[in-house]
């Protein structure tokens, strides 16, 4: 990738009222890899407690339908969440 320099008056325009911080490519591509690896953490840990919230309102209806061992074996899929 070809890097490009900023005119000087650019330059003066863009950090004269340091209002707008420069970085490097390098800088911003780990400040990117960073953001990339909190979302998809936030992603992750989301989707978990989603199937948490499923699987247990399956237990529940399971055994208001009168189904207790079917709804103790849906809540045992995931028994590290358990409270």
């Amino acid at each position: 990738m070809e890097k490009k320099e900023l005119s000087p008056l650019a330059k003066q325009l863009l950090n004269g009222a340091g209002a707008l911080e420069m970085f490097t490519q390098s800088e911003f591509d780990d400040a990117l890899a960073v953001a990339k690896a909190e979302i998809m953490m936030v992603a992750i840990e989301t989707t978990k407690q989603a199937l948490h919230i499923e699987r247990q309102a399956c237990a529940d209806m399971a055994e208001e339908a009168g189904h207790k061992e079917l709804a103790e074996a849906i809540r045992d899929r995931i028994p590290s969440q358990r409270q």
